[in-house]
């Protein structure tokens, strides 16, 4: 059997970082898999660069031109008019499953979509966010600017123009949390709707000598630590506007901060009674070893997202041992087993949120349990049994 994995990056994003895994996942397994993206990483002979960015530019030009938004304000909408030429590549012609990641900003487009299934493909459909069984938008009711009737009138026609595509033949939709699979199900009754978790590579993510780890890293050895960690920290719906004011519900003495993420150095003129010193921003860590090792290092990783599937680092974090804190919404209370392996506080509430941090720096015994969960959860060889399932099941 030949899987080929489309991604719009290979290593860029939640999606693109599962897609990824889940190749070496089937690589292991024994399938012959191979990934094709717009924006390669790595020199990888499994990973086909195609096209260029040419159509994400026509797609945010359509964007801006039909909601009428500057550019920053179109991130959360997605037409597919446009894409790159995936059916002429010899990976398509060859492949018995086309497994479709998050394949937005110009990558793939509806009419190549149609295309794929006239061709009888059997596809698979990885939900990373709403996108695909919505009309444009890839979140909804988070972080949104304000509706008009521009947006409402185009999410209905996008949506109405999926359904009709979606009946040209058969796609096995795969949520990566059962919150995501519940709200396909919901939104595409008909349709098949199969959820099965990220995997994780436990070669790299497992649990390594605390002590060790701060050491290399240059963190406090004595003192607890609480780890926050995002691809761009100002990003409203990663919710570090929360994780702000639960630090100033801290108790004292108060933890070390360690934040990792683009925009790090820009928290700073936020924080209020809050020991500065006692806050480390790293910027960038380089590569998954180190970011292993980090993990490591913390007592506690805090996740205060607002919306979100079933997060990478959550998983990571587990996998190396380390207890998480996190909001009660999307995935995330699937991942954590409050009270035995992390907390689940109440919904943007900054309050529970600083409880559960506190009551996970009290319970180091919640670090085995979190590497016992995530080992099970998140294993290669289960993912890739799960998913050959699917594929053959076509």
């Amino acid at each position: 059997m030949k899987v080929l994995i489309i991604s719009t990056t290979e290593r860029i994003g939640g999606g693109a970082i599962a897609a990824r895994r889940l190749m070496d996942a089937l690589s292991h397994s024994g399938i012959e898999a191979r990934m094709l993206v717009r924006d390669r990483q790595t020199a990888d002979s499994r990973v086909t660069a195609i096209g260029s960015k040419w159509p994400k530019a026509v797609e945010r030009l359509r964007l801006m031109l039909a909601l009428r938004r500057p550019y920053k304000q179109t991130w959360n909408y997605d037409l597919a008019l446009d894409g790159i030429d995936i059916l002429a590549t010899q990976e398509y012609r060859e492949a018995d499953v086309v497994h479709l990641h998050w394949v937005n900003q110009g990558m793939l487009s509806l009419r190549q979509l149609s295309q794929m299934l006239r061709d009888g493909k059997r596809i698979v459909w990885t939900l990373h966010d709403e996108w695909p069984f919505r009309g444009i938008k890839h979140y909804t009711g988070i972080g949104e600017e304000a509706e008009d009737d521009r947006s409402n009138r185009l999410e209905a026609t996008h949506f109405a123009l999926k359904q009709g595509i979606f009946c040209l033949g058969h796609i096995r939709f795969v949520g990566c949390s059962q919150w995501i699979a519940n709200l396909a199900s919901a939104a595409m009754p008909q349709a098949y709707i199969g959820h099965v978790n990220n995997c994780i590579p436990q070669n790299i993510f497992h649990p390594h000598d605390m002590q060790e780890a701060r050491a290399a890293l240059s963190l406090p050895p004595q003192d607890k630590l609480v780890l926050f960690t995002c691809q761009k920290v100002t990003d409203k719906r990663k919710g570090f506007e929360y994780m702000l004011e639960a630090l100033r519900h801290l108790p004292h003495p108060k933890p070390h901060l360690v934040i990792v993420g683009r925009g790090a150095e820009t928290v700073m003129d936020n924080v209020r009674d809050f020991p500065t010193e006692r806050i480390h921003l790293i910027p960038y860590v380089n590569g998954e070893r180190e970011m292993a090792r980090l993990y490591s290092a913390v007592d506690c990783f805090a996740t205060p997202s607002l919306q979100d599937n079933l997060p990478n680092t959550i998983a990571e974090a587990m996998s190396c041992g380390t207890p998480c804190v996190g909001f009660d919404t999307g995935g995330i209370p699937e991942m954590i087993t409050h009270m035995h392996n992390g907390f689940v506080a109440r919904y943007r509430d900054s309050r529970n949120l600083a409880e559960g941090i506190v009551l996970v720096l009290n319970h180091p015994e919640w670090r085995d349990a979190a590497a016992r969960t995530a080992a099970h959860d998140y294993s290669e060889e289960r993912v890739a049994r799960e998913y050959i399932k699917i594929y053959n099941a076509h």
